[in-house]
């Protein structure tokens, strides 16, 4: 059940020659590649390419129909190793994953394909998630183009280069036989737009029919002697095939005017941002059409140094503009000028930050500077100087209060991490290790536990330094995507093969609900096209785990908080696995709002849980939201003048789940939370008990005031 179903918009995948494609750039690329006859694709969900899984997954039909193989593959290994089938047969393929993690995880399988190369084209996209919006640690997928050899592709981010840019790859990687990335930022994979689309393609050889005749070359494999070979041919032969490739077919491309004094060298993932800084210094229109020559690099690697310095050629000064650290297209660039004597100076960091998103301002600053340096009869005497009102921007924490990111109302998480926090208070600090998915917001309060991060799947392992026998056993986590993904093997396998006496606790959320909702081994949704519902605990079991706790509704918090205690006090040998589950919330709304909207609307019984806090009995103590943090759990202030002090409320967001007053029991807070069942369509006697109850209420509440003893003002 993924977050966001493109079962309508996959519709528009049918489209032919002479028709025009409207829609997002991920389903523009989907169109794209089956343009390009493309024969399998595969990949792993990770923003912002998580929805490109998604409409593969929802474009089964016409993927069928011209016999496109399609597999959601475990890992970002296991995808990248798909490739292999276009090592020797002349079959197109594509994967997509985020980068750089998923760069990460693939570089092994990326590494021995791009060694022997490949026959048909091979193209890896890769969704670069950099930037201030981004979730990952801030690196950037340049650096395996360079190690591996193989050619990085960032187009324009608009649907006609981007699109065009899967066809040039294709095209590049056949014609140098290497594989190739491509190379979509945040904004290019969510950017609306058209293009003129083409008929698709069927594969001129399906992966089906070359099972009919299996091809083999040993010396196409990354084994000796044939791997000393493979690095002259990366160098001797595909490398200057590669540049021939680029520079006949203007893969590149050069806007402006010829021979200015002055000139910009710029990532295509970057030009949308240089064209507005242009815009709003006078220098370029909505159109594109700039009085400043660019230079715009829709392959980021190779450089093609012949093309590049005949843009230098009559030039002071290039700027160049390349996001991110370490600034390899700029030190390459300088390196070329250096080699061929010109007298052209390049700049970039200095002007521009030496790290961080590129975004509007930043450009427009770093653009302003270097013109007012080298061209400053290009800036009108107003654009020279910065303006005040746009450098000076007020703090942002003095106007917006600090929202840090957390848990969604309703989190089954939420509680598991309550029952390790009085678990804490009870017997002590512990060394805990996150993992990445949701679990990692524990870190921040109002829980405040965990202290390292490694990798997918890789919570246990991270902590294997820790299991010495001291005086409290190390905890860690690691949610059901990263199970699957890698920490089966790598953490669980190697805490068995190890002895570990350390405590695994496995998030069991029944999706990959961190990158969107898609169904994993572990799912419990009947997926028509994927094998589900295979158990957590039998797969540990499987190799070797003998002390095994399942909890099946993660709410109950005193269970959760008895079983870690259980876990952390055994005298059991081994590694001790703690599995978690309860279905993700939003996923679970996804899935029961609509059922419920189409009950109340046929006038069915529907009943709904609503929480609230009886405001007479909360004590404003607050203890409830140290060990909750629920987003729908608030203050409010109440208008008794005896009270100072703001009570606990629970506001219209609630779904229901129970957590703040499973908390409060479980830590014997306070007895103010209280469940009222909200009855849509209710029956008969339901509807007569109500009205006896309200009558009942009314008169209580009348014999009160009556009873109660008035003061009246009298005027004087």
């Amino acid at each position: 059940m993924a977050e966001r179903s493109f079962a309508k918009e996959v519709q528009d995948l049918w489209i032919g020659e002479g028709e025009t494609f409207r829609g997002e750039g991920i389903l523009g690329i989907t169109k794209a590649l089956l343009e390009c006859g493309v024969g399998y694709v595969g990949g792993y969900q990770g923003a912002p390419i998580s929805h490109l899984m998604d409409v593969l997954a929802d474009a089964q039909d016409i993927l069928g129909e011209l016999d496109v193989r399609f597999e959601a593959n475990a890992s970002e290994a296991a995808a990248t190793a798909m490739l292999a089938a276009s090592v020797h047969y002349p079959i197109r393929g594509a994967v997509a994953f985020k980068g750089p993690v998923g760069v990460n995880v693939a570089s092994d399988a990326l590494a021995n394909l791009a060694s022997g190369g490949v026959t048909g084209g091979a193209m890896l996209i890769v969704g670069e998630d950099y930037g201030e919006g981004s979730a990952i640690m801030q690196e950037r997928s340049h650096a395996f183009a360079m190690k591996s050899q193989v050619w990085l592709l960032d187009p324009r981010p608009n649907l006609v280069s981007m699109t065009k840019a899967v066809r040039d790859g294709f095209e590049l990687s056949e014609a140098t036989n290497t594989p190739v990335i491509l190379e979509l930022r945040i904004r290019a994979c969510h950017v609306h737009g058209t293009f003129e689309a083409r008929d698709n393609q069927r594969p001129p050889l399906s992966v089906r029919e070359a099972l009919s005749a299996p091809r083999r070359d040993p010396s196409r494999l990354a084994l000796p002697p044939f791997a000393y070979a493979h690095e002259h041919e990366k160098v001797e032969s595909r490398w200057p095939r590669a540049i021939e490739h680029i520079m006949d077919n203007g893969l590149n491309e050069r806007m402006g005017p010829k021979n200015a004094k002055i000139g910009v060298v710029v990532q295509g993932g970057l030009y949308n941002t240089l064209n507005r800084a242009l815009e709003r210094l006078e220098l370029a229109d909505a159109y594109g059409n700039s009085d400043v020559e660019i230079y715009c690099l829709n392959v980021t690697y190779p450089l093609a140094e012949p093309e590049f310095l005949r843009f230098c050629e009559g030039k002071d000064a290039v700027l160049v503009v390349e996001e991110g650290q370490p600034n390899y297209i700029e030190q390459a660039l300088g390196g070329m000028l250096h080699r061929s004597d010109l007298p052209t100076r390049a700049y970039g960091k200095g002007y521009l930050p030496m790290a961080g998103e590129y975004q509007a301002p930043v450009m427009l600053e770093g653009l302003r500077g270097f013109l007012a340096d080298h061209a400053p009869d290009m800036l009108s005497p107003a654009l020279r100087a910065p303006n005040r009102s746009e450098t000076e921007v007020p703090e942002i924490a003095d106007a917006v209060p600090a929202r840090p990111p957390g848990f969604c109302t309703g989190c089954p998480e939420r509680p598991i991490f309550a029952g390790m926090k009085l678990i804490d208070e009870e017997i002590g600090p512990h060394q805990i290790a996150c993992d990445i998915g949701c679990h990692l917001f524990s870190v921040l309060p109002p829980f405040d536990l965990g202290g390292t991060t490694m990798g997918f799947g890789l919570g246990p392992a991270s902590n294997a330094a820790f299991d010495g026998g001291g005086e409290r056993r190390a905890i860690s986590v690691m949610g059901d995507g990263g199970f699957w993904h890698n920490g089966l093997a790598s953490s669980v396998g190697n805490a068995v093969f190890n002895k570990s006496d350390n405590v695994i606790v496995i998030v069991d959320n029944y999706y990959a609900a961190a990158t969107g909702g898609q169904d994993i081994p572990s799912s419990r949704s009947k997926n028509p096209t994927k094998q589900t519902g295979n158990s957590i605990e039998g797969a540990v079991r499987g190799i070797g785990v003998n002390w095994v706790r399942t909890i099946d509704r993660t709410y109950d918090v005193a269970k959760v908080r008895d079983t870690l205690r259980e876990a952390l006090t055994t005298d059991a040998e081994g590694p001790k696995v703690i599995i978690a589950s309860s279905e993700c919330m939003l996923n679970r709304q996804r899935r029961e709002r609509p059922e419920k909207a189409r009950a109340i609307a046929e006038g069915r019984r529907v009943l709904r849980p609503k929480f609230g806090v009886d405001e007479d009995v909360c004590t404003g103590d607050h203890a409830c939201m140290r060990l909750s943090g629920c987003p729908s759990l608030t203050l409010k202030e109440l208008d008794d003048p005896l009270r100072d002090d703001p009570v606990a409320s629970i506001d219209e967001s609630c779904v229901g789940c129970g957590n703040c007053g499973e908390v409060a029991d479980a830590a014997v807070l306070c007895p103010s939370f209280y469940q009222a069942d909200v009855i849509e369509n209710p029956g008969r006697w339901e509807a007569a008990r109500d009205r006896m109850t309200r009558r009942i209420i009314v008169w209580l509440q009348n014999r009160r005031a009556a009873k109660r003893l008035m003061f009246e003002e009298v005027a004087a």
